[in-house]
């Protein structure tokens, strides 16, 4: 079966960095894209970045220059470098793999930033 395991949230003081990441099996983790998706209380869940299974990558606009999506297909693995992280970047992480009809989540990481 398919499992998707995100790891890297912790509490982290404004401005600085975290590196998420999702371990992946069950997939031929090569044919999937991937994502990152956030939800914060009171929001709903939006998503953040996305990498193809060729590479072309697209970020929210709340993120641009700051957050960089990367994947390590060796690896089964995908990342998300965040800096300078802000307040309004709190929010639980979800990893997510999809191709075809196959959509997938993980039980999310937390990522608290403080003020």
């Amino acid at each position: 079966q398919v499992q998707l395991v995100e790891s890297g949230g912790d509490l982290v003081q404004a401005g600085g960095s975290l590196r998420l990441s999702c371990s992946a099996s069950g997939i031929y983790f090569n044919f999937y894209s991937m994502g990152w998706y956030r939800q914060a209380p009171g929001k709903q869940r939006e998503l953040v970045a996305s990498i193809t299974s060729s590479g072309s990558t697209n970020y929210a606009d709340s993120v641009k220059g700051r957050f960089t999506i990367s994947r390590d297909n060796a690896k089964n693995t995908m990342y998300l470098q965040m800096n300078s992280l802000k307040s309004e970047d709190t929010a639980v992480y979800y990893c997510n793999a999809r191709a075809g009809i196959s959509n997938n989540w993980g039980q999310g990481t937390q990522v608290t930033v403080s003020s």
